[in-house]
């Protein structure tokens, strides 16, 4: 069994970099603002045009995790263009003024599509973390979550994230780790069922956004997590 590594992408070159190293997806970023920002459809374009892997971008449009009905629209138009660009998906999450997952908002966003789609970190910053992974599996055809535990990244979130797994049926399934991931983070998460991995600065030369991808290190972490998963769940 093989695992899925998910890179962050800024732009084609980096997508095709990663696609290169081994990434089974990439998401793609407008920019790094905010923890992320939709890309331009355009660019959308560009990084298909260059890669074969999956492609998700981001749809997202302004700071923190919350929107309102008439970005709501937008939003939806934004989605539609990244699927006519060649998006295979998207990323997206949001909270509602009392801190747990804006259900009617995200069913706005997707309800009527028959695409993929990941939930990203916004579930980090949730008020009750139970209550939203109480949520977040019945939610429209989600397949991802992207999560570390805690606003501040894995290291601090492990144990957390590990204690959801254990109390949540479906999250090993769900959950993507990523945010501040390091290498010694994936065998813990292996074993507990998690096959799938988000990295971001580890991809590149060191760990600099200023950087492109580095299809090296691409391969160095697609190679560990194969292994790691492979041994957590063999044949």
């Amino acid at each position: 069994m093989s695992g899925l590594l998910e890179v962050i992408a800024l732009h084609e070159n980096d997508a095709r970099r990663a696609e290169e190293g081994g990434a089974d997806r990439v998401e793609l970023l407008g920019s790094l603002d905010d923890d992320g920002m939709s890309p331009e459809p355009a660019m959308v374009e560009k990084t298909r045009a260059r890669i074969d892997i999956e492609l998700r971008p981001m749809v997202r449009l302004r700071p923190g995790f919350g929107t309102d009905g008439g970005e709501a629209t937008r939003l939806r138009g934004l989605i539609m263009s990244y699927l006519d660009a060649g998006a295979d998906g998207v990323v997206l999450g949001f909270l509602n003024g009392h801190g747990d997952v804006d259900t009617e908002v995200v069913h706005a966003l997707v309800g009527e599509g028959d695409w993929p789609w990941t939930f990203h970190r916004a579930v980090d910053h949730a008020l009750d973390a139970r209550r939203a992974w109480q949520v977040l599996p019945d939610l429209p055809r989600v397949d991802q979550v992207l999560t570390a535990g805690s606003p501040r990244g894995v290291e601090h979130g492990l144990d957390d994230l590990l204690q959801t797994i254990r109390d949540v049926p479906r999250a090993a399934g769900l959950v993507m780790a990523g945010g501040g991931l390091a290498p010694e983070h994936v065998p813990w998460l292996a074993r507990a069922g998690v096959t799938s991995f988000h990295i971001g600065s580890r991809a590149r030369p060191q760990g600099s956004y200023k950087a492109w991808v580095d299809a090296d290190l691409v391969s160095s972490w697609k190679h560990l997590v194969d292994t790691e998963v492979r041994h957590a769940h063999p044949g």
